[in-house]
């Protein structure tokens, strides 16, 4: 009997089947000895969502292996994705898996079971009819109870989630197009920033950047989480201004990702944009990043501070996105193209009170700052004063007079989708400072790293010197 349960243990335990679905590939297979529960787990973006319904102590997992490109490119082109198809399959997927899992199970407990009753056999031990009798019956009994207890029961409908955190490499064998690894990645971006270092930054009457403060920017992550320690070295123990995007729907199984880029920089700047949600902002101001809003700054628990605040010396303050998500609707897509005439005069009404007593202003959409940038080309401003956007997942460096606009390009490279026509680096941007006699922007640094070849690109823009967008 014991050679019999062992047998099926071990099939139970071994036996893994992968199938193609119409949106991807997943891989089925079973946990023992863990409470029992059917996960989903998603190694791309290396979260899972757990729930109880399988009454044996095993975990039935559904790994989602690989994510159909053209499928997606087909939804985010207006398609329609046909939910009730791909759940049919699933459905269809786990059944299949199941029914050969219990003949797998059975035949080798089975298997083993008799072998081991032809191998005690002896003339003065159990006769071979009782051993034979006892292993059938116990294969039988364990598919009996594998039919009863393992397949998922009553309504899927209560999640728990949970994500590996510090476990995120894992991620690296999902993405095909990261032919590289995270420490390469890391090893190009030192090169790219020593390189800049190099650069010659004079003649003379420029100001030295050596031992100057800068801000490390960053924005659209997009749940790319293998970008995460690219962003860290870069920061070190400097401020992050990210202007956006941090996740793909700022829904609560966003929120382990959330945790950890509240680490990132001392301190970590944020604004919403459209892909992000009021609850993952409040979440990340709990975690103690600096969390702008147009109302003022979200305090930890709810509430607000002051619109402007001072960080690393500068004075900053941060637009939400108007279409950024919001938990009350169940975090559905509240973009559009363009923000509206509307949206476009409230920005520039929160902006012109501010004028001189704010150096960055951190906002996720370009568009959103259009009639302000008018308005400033009109009447400059007597100070120097930075834009820090995103959203377009493209570096750029616009000057205007004393107005200077940065966009650092995507830090996840597009995202875990990348659903965009063309491949997206890895982008970040620095931009180096002078507090001597006022906020004195000294030089912006564009970093792009091809995250299939590894090649790299950086480019410096000095901005204590006339120029023009």
């Amino acid at each position: 009997m014991a050679a019999t349960l062992a047998g099926g243990y071990l099939a139970l335990a071994s036996y893994s089947r992968v199938r193609a679905l119409s949106v991807g590939e997943i891989r089925l297979s079973v946990s023992p000895a863990h409470k029992g529960a059917l996960d989903l787990y998603v190694p791309l973006v290396d979260w899972g969502a757990r729930f109880e319904s399988i009454r044996l102590p095993v975990r039935l997992r559904v790994d989602v292996r690989t994510v159909d490109r053209a499928a997606l490119q087909r939804v985010a082109g207006g398609a329609q994705l046909d939910v009730g198809q791909v759940r049919a399959e699933a459905r269809d997927a786990i059944a299949g898996y199941l029914r050969a899992l219990i003949g797998v199970v059975t035949a080798c407990s089975l298997g083993l079971g008799l072998l081991t009753a032809f191998a005690v056999r002896q003339r003065f031990g159990p006769r071979l009819r009782y051993t034979v009798a006892a292993a059938t019956l116990t294969a039988v009994g364990l598919a009996a109870a594998l039919v009863a207890l393992l397949p998922p029961r009553g309504e899927i409908d209560t999640p728990e989630y949970y994500a590996y955190g510090a476990d995120i490499p894992r991620a690296l064998d999902a993405i095909s197009s990261v032919r590289r690894s995270g420490r390469g990645l890391d090893q190009e971006l030192d090169a790219q920033l020593v390189g800049l270092a190099r650069l010659v930054t004079a003649p003379g009457d420029r100001a030295p950047l050596e031992g100057s403060p800068r801000i490390t920017i960053a924005s659209d992550l997009h749940n790319n989480v293998i970008s995460l320690p690219i962003l860290e070295r870069a920061a070190g123990d400097g401020p992050v201004f990210f202007p956006g995007d941090l996740s793909d729907r700022g829904s609560p199984l966003e929120t382990a990702l959330v945790a950890r880029v509240a680490e990132i920089g001392r301190p970590f700047v944020f604004v919403t944009g459209n892909h992000d949600s009021d609850r993952s902002a409040q979440e990340l101001a709990d975690d103690g990043a600096v969390v702008l809003t147009e109302r003022g700054r979200l305090e930890r628990g709810g509430g607000l501070g002051p619109v402007v605040n001072k960080i690393a010396g500068v004075r900053v303050a941060g637009y939400s996105d108007p279409f950024q998500r919001r938990a009350a609707e169940n975090y559905s897509d509240r973009f559009e193209p363009q923000p509206s005439e509307v949206q476009l005069e409230a920005y520039a009404a929160w902006m012109r009170p501010l004028i001189g007593t704010v150096d960055v202003v951190v906002v996720h959409q370009p568009g959103l700052i259009a009639k302000t940038l008018e308005e400033l080309a009109l009447a400059p401003p007597e100070r120097p004063l930075v834009f820090v956007v995103g959203h377009t997942h493209r570096p750029d460096l616009q000057r205007l007079g004393n107005v200077t606009i940065v966009n650092g390009g995507s830090i996840g490279g597009g995202g875990t989708g990348n659903l965009a026509d063309e491949a997206t680096d890895v982008g970040l941007a620095r931009l180096n400072y002078s507090l001597t006699g006022g906020f004195q922007p000294l030089a912006a640094d564009h970093v792009g790293i091809d995250p299939g070849s590894g090649a790299a690109t950086a480019r410096r823009d000095r901005l204590d010197e006339p120029g023009s967008g």
